[in-house]
């Protein structure tokens, strides 16, 4: 198991020699109320180039991410709330998702002969990790000042948790680099053998959260696979080229051109919901998806160790409201979730979720903002 020293001096690996002073950029920490009967903090980490992160240790939230447009003026590129409370009621603004990212079938699987029940909160599956996953917990934080400042959060997940057997010791760590990417890396240990799947769920516009749909946004997405879903949106085991679907982001266009499209599983979700599988060699940092948007100039870029990416627009009929008063219409933002695959531990076939005792599960994808076009 890794201690917190060891923690330490790996997240100070993740920081390049910054291209900036150490003193133009930093990370700050305010008190923000309590949640699960424990006081919260909220986190804000600087770079000289004006960007900036706020994480909670509640849940591992990232609450705002503020990036320049071509003018230079910030916006809020991600949804979320004005307060802890609101991040108490189960959105997944921002969260960080576990043990298991996306549903698990029957929300039962079995390992090394043993069948595990989990619980159950999506109809019959498992979704998320369960009723209480990763985003319902306080962290225990340690800020890391410097160029490229970070936020190392660390829980323990006990044996049984959710239904997931094993002792299960988690981190992620924030980066906000110099160049305007936000890092975001897992690392785990176990003591019994366990399934983990984590991913961050934010939940992004790059004209600044709150401001209409994204359908207009050019998405290009680096996959010429996806693992297709059935009626009740699970993941068959099958593996289908995007080539002649409403799926296929190999060319960059706008998100909303097919997204009422007459695919099966375009017309059960409505629109998108599916995991693609990414490019090259799982295990490796390489780009997963490209995301514009005409008015701001505004560009992200998702590169990740993970061998998949979901998709994900949300479909509320009503406006939510958010922070600030915002409202958060239908498709009002997309995800891009990098992960493995659905119901993984049920499908051989599909790339492994399973952490046995001796190992370090590591997994990172970073957020890139280039120079606005």
């Amino acid at each position: 198991m890794m201690n917190r020293a060891a923690l330490l001096g790996a997240s100070l690996l993740l920081a390049a020699p910054g291209l900036v002073s150490p003193a133009m950029a930093k990370i700050e920490k305010a008190p923000w109320g309590e949640a699960a009967g424990q006081k919260v903090d909220i986190y804000t980490l600087s770079n000289a180039r004006g960007m900036s992160a706020r994480i909670t240790n509640y849940g591992a939230f990232l609450v705002d991410l503020n990036v320049p447009d071509r003018n230079g003026v910030n916006a809020n590129v991600n949804l979320g709330y004005d307060n802890v409370t609101a991040y108490t009621k189960g959105t997944t603004y921002g969260s960080i998702i576990g043990r298991f990212a996306n549903r698990i079938g029957g929300a039962k699987f079995t390992l090394d002969g043993n069948t595990y029940q989990l619980k159950a909160n999506a109809g019959p599956n498992n979704i998320h990790g369960g009723p209480v996953g990763f985003s319902y917990h306080v962290y225990s934080a340690t800020p890391m000042d410097g160029p490229e400042p970070s936020l190392i959060l660390h829980l323990v997940s006990p044996d049984g948790d959710q239904g997931f057997p094993g002792k299960l010791d988690f981190t992620v760590i924030y980066t906000l680099k110099a160049d305007n990417t936000l890092r975001v890396d897992y690392r785990a240990t176990t003591d019994k053998p366990t399934v983990l799947n984590p991913t961050n769920h934010s939940y992004f516009n790059l004209r600044g959260a709150g401001n209409g749909d994204v359908l207009g946004h050019t998405l290009q997405i680096f996959a010429d696979e996806m693992t297709p879903t059935d009626a009740n949106h699970m993941a068959t085991g099958e593996i289908a080229k995007v080539a002649g679907t409403g799926f296929d982001f190999r060319q960059p266009k706008a998100i909303g051109k097919d997204i009422n499209g007459p695919d099966p599983a375009i017309v059960a979700t409505p629109g998108y919901d599916i995991n693609f599988i990414v490019r090259g060699k799982a295990g490796t940092l390489r780009r997963a998806a490209r995301v514009s948007e005409p008015e701001s100039g505004r560009v992200m870029e998702v590169w990740t160790t993970q061998p998949g990416v979901q998709l994900y627009l949300p479909n509320n009929e009503k406006p939510i409201p958010g922070r600030g008063g915002e409202q958060y219409v239908k498709r009002g933002a997309f995800c891009l979730e990098t992960q493995h695959f659905a119901n993984s531990p049920n499908i051989p076939s599909f790339p492994s979720t399973t952490l046995r005792p001796g190992e370090i599960f590591f997994e990172s994808t970073e957020f890139r903002f280039p120079k606005p076009q």
